[in-house]
């Protein structure tokens, strides 16, 4: 540790007390997870959905496309509603009007103000009162909801078949006919939807919340924020407040102004020698600008799809091509080709960290890695198309289709697949780092990278610990580690560390600043970033202490990213170090453009969406779509691009950029992107968030809402962002195209190579 002692033992500290939380926090998750009632019946005795029938709905939502048909708990799609606040909304003013021609002989809304409160005073008592028996293992409901659960379902039996009466709701949904083709499937799927609606509107035992703390906001039985969600939102801000101020204290005290050293006069990555194993990654490259192409045009296909619902400009393609099966394959793309983008820069540089050469067959690991990723991506897109066309069977939906969940949507053998294949990245590059290690010297730089290696290879892995029919509160605490943690925490070490590596090994920054940047960098990270995982779980059936911790370290999430402006400055005055440098303008380029919009996506647009009191209102509406954006291709998505031009670089060494045209592409991805949010996501979302706070989350998400002409006008003018954005992407993909497959010989290259060597 030496010199770095102090840096070393605080991010130790940090990594033991965060991750000793998180794990508190899991157990809390899954001790406190709503109960599934081993049956649901009236007090007369007449059972109306068992446990078995719950879990067989959670099924059938799966192969129905799962989150990417509408959301549950607020997590999914947005175009649809989402099924729990729809089916709450639903089932209440079924209750309502059965109660009203009960009693007075008409509908509600036909009732005077008086007998109106009246009924919604019964309603709240009866719909919060907890009636679940753990000892019978029984949850009572009265009989006149089980009437209300009835009318309910059939509902969403009509509008998940072909029902002709509900076909326009299925096409503002955009949602294919017969989404489900069978009635068993569809009455499992709606007593899914009930349990879901009804931990939403039971209290929690001993306390006066839901077991989703209140969430949906729901008037007519008081589902609204309760103290501590307000408390927590309050004391989230003072935190980032507090936090900002003492890491400015700190930057202005301790940060000390390192000497630059002098920089080489040739590019010290440019005078090794080529080796088999760095040759082979161009189809890596080819393989990154290939996806990433292939998802944008899908992403645009997917957008139309909120204006047109079944057809594209006419014509029927939902059949076999519909909203949830694009959006699977836009999302599942874009985390394919981002990690392929990351896996080529961590095997860049693995001989260069073994000394200039490759470890014993090296390039056929690289080989075999990058047909093992081609097998993943072609198994789980299959599998995906398969599973929402139903020509498998449902039993084998889970493993060779579609898990149903946002993210981690690929099917259960090809996630093993996919976390097999990034294990394999992590026996690829340790055979290159630890004979580095051995080797005298400073090694701390070397050893933080190693652990964000080591990270990334194993964490993936918590996507498995659960299985298909795992409770759905527990599930999403394991989902959002692959998500959040694994993603947001642990790939932004690696990114962090692995620039600090190449510019120190280009000579440009001194090895002592960039260690010391970099251990500081993580303790940050890691500090908000692994108990904040927990602000996702918010609403989805945890307790609030989960809230409390959540909302506390997430806030601490975006500290680090005030001084990402600072960081942009110096990466891109590497530039004036030495004259060879402008040869890496474009890769430099982009990875100022990283901390740019992480400021913006993951900074400000991410604590949009993080306090308590401000998710309770906007969780899954579009507010989400504009962090999800601009985080996920603004940050990872230029750092993927970034390395991947940087690598381009090095394996043609005697390319030119072409100034003019990827001048072009980058500023066409960020205007396009602006426009995106601009222009439609952020629009669209503020006017969901007013109708979510005055009307109820139901509404912001309903048809009627979300059909207003003036929303509909919002989605057709995000097609300008969208070709605004793909024209870059074309831009991008043509200068690496015309790299790796350009008619310059070998020999030619060899030659330019020995020449600057010399």
């Amino acid at each position: 540790m030496g010199e770095y002692k102090k840096l070393w033992w605080t991010l130790i500290g940090v990594l033991v007390v965060s991750f000793g939380v998180l794990g508190w926090m899991g157990k809390e998750v899954y001790q406190q997870a709503p109960p599934i009632p081993g049956q649901i019946a009236t007090a007369s005795g007449q059972v109306v959905m068992t446990e078995e029938q719950i879990l067989d709905g959670q099924v059938a939502w799966q192969t129905a496309g799962g989150m990417t048909v509408g959301s549950i708990l607020g997590h999914g799609a947005y175009q649809a509603p989402d099924w729990t606040a729809d089916w709450l909304h639903r089932e209440l003013t079924a209750w309502l009007d059965l109660a009203a021609q009960e009693r007075f002989g008409v509908k509600f809304d036909q009732l005077d103000g008086d007998n109106q409160a009246v009924l919604q005073r019964q309603l709240k008592n009866e719909y919060r009162k907890n009636t679940y028996d753990a000892a019978t293992d029984t949850a009572i409901v009265s009989d006149r909801r089980a009437q209300a659960i009835a009318q309910t379902a059939s509902y969403y039996d009509k509008l998940f078949g072909d029902d002709q009466s509900l076909r326009q709701s299925r096409i503002h949904f955009a949602m294919k006919e017969a989404t489900l083709p069978t009635a068993e499937a569809r009455a499992r799927l709606a007593n899914f939807f009930f349990w879901t609606s009804w931990a939403a509107a039971t209290e929690r035992p001993d306390t006066t919340a839901t077991y989703t703390n209140n969430w949906p906001h729901e008037p007519l039985i008081d589902n609204v924020p309760t103290a501590e969600n307000i408390i927590w939102s309050i004391m989230s801000v003072i935190i980032l407040i507090a936090g900002v101020g003492l890491l400015v204290w700190a930057w202005a005290f301790t940060r000390k102004e390192e000497e630059e050293p002098a920089a080489p006069a040739r590019d010290p990555i440019l005078g090794m020698a080529l080796t088999a194993s760095q040759h082979a990654l161009g189809k890596y490259l080819f393989l990154v600008v290939a996806l990433f192409v292939s998802q944008i045009f899908i992403g645009g296909f997917t957008a139309h799809y909120t204006v047109e619902g079944q057809t594209f400009y006419g014509v029927n393609v939902s059949e076999w091509l519909p909203y949830s099966l694009v959006r699977t394959w836009h999302i599942q793309a874009a985390l394919f080709w981002i990690a392929t983008g990351f896996l080529a820069a961590g095997l860049f540089l693995v001989p260069i960290l073994n000394g200039g050469k490759d470890p014993k067959h090296q390039k056929l690991g690289v080989d075999i890695l990058f047909w093992a990723l081609i097998l993943v991506v072609v198994g789980s897109f299959t599998g995906n198309f398969a599973a929402i066309a139903h020509l498998i069977p449902q039993s084998w939906n889970f493993w060779l289709g579609h898990q149903g969940y946002e993210y981690v949507e690929l099917g259960r053998l090809w996630q093993i697949g996919k976390f097999l294949g990034i294990v394999f990245w992590l026996v690829l590059m340790l055979r290159g780092i630890v004979p580095a290690l051995r080797q005298k010297g400073d090694k701390n730089l070397l050893a933080l990278f190693s652990a964000s290696v080591v990270c990334i290879g194993l964490f993936y892995g918590a996507g498995l610990a659960y299985g298909e029919k795992t409770h759905i509160t527990i599930m999403e605490y394991w989902r959002w580690w692959v998500v959040h943690l694994w993603v947001e925490g642990f790939f932004e070490v690696f990114a962090t560390a692995a620039l600090a590596f190449i510019f120190c090994t280009m000579g440009l920054v001194s090895k002592r600043g960039a260690t010391s940047a970099s251990l500081a960098a993580a303790v940050l990270f890691m500090l908000g970033g692994t108990p904040g995982t927990m602000h996702h779980l918010y609403f989805s059936g945890t307790t609030t202490p989960i809230m409390a911790i959540g909302a506390s370290f997430s806030a601490l999430e975006v500290v680090p990213l005030v001084v990402l402006g600072y960081e942009a400055w110096e990466n891109w005055r590497l530039k004036a170090r030495a004259p060879w440098v402008e040869s890496l303008h474009w890769p430099l380029k982009f990875f100022v453009c990283v901390a740019f919009w992480n400021m913006f996506g993951a900074g400000v647009f991410g604590f949009m969406v993080n306090p308590p009191v401000a998710l309770y209102y906007i969780q899954g509406l579009n507010t989400t779509a504009v962090h999800a954006h601009a985080a996920l291709f603004g940050v990872y998505g230029f750092l993927a691009l970034g390395f991947t031009l940087f690598v381009l670089r090095y394996i043609r060494p005697n390319m030119q950029f072409n100034h003019g045209l990827m001048n072009t592409s980058f500023w066409c991805m960020n205007i396009g992107l602006v426009m995106m949010i601009v222009l439609s996501l952020l629009p669209i979302g503020l006017m969901q968030f007013y109708a979510s706070v005055s009307v109820g989350t139901w509404w912001a998400r309903g048809e009627t809402f979300m059909q207003q002409d003036i929303l509909q006008t919002l989605r057709w003018m995000r097609t300008f962002g969208d070709v605004v954005f793909i024209v870059g992407g074309l831009g991008v993909m043509w200068q690496v195209v015309t790299a790796l497959f350009g008619t310059q010989s070998a020999t030619a290259v060899d030659a330019d190579l020995a020449a600057q060597r010399t």
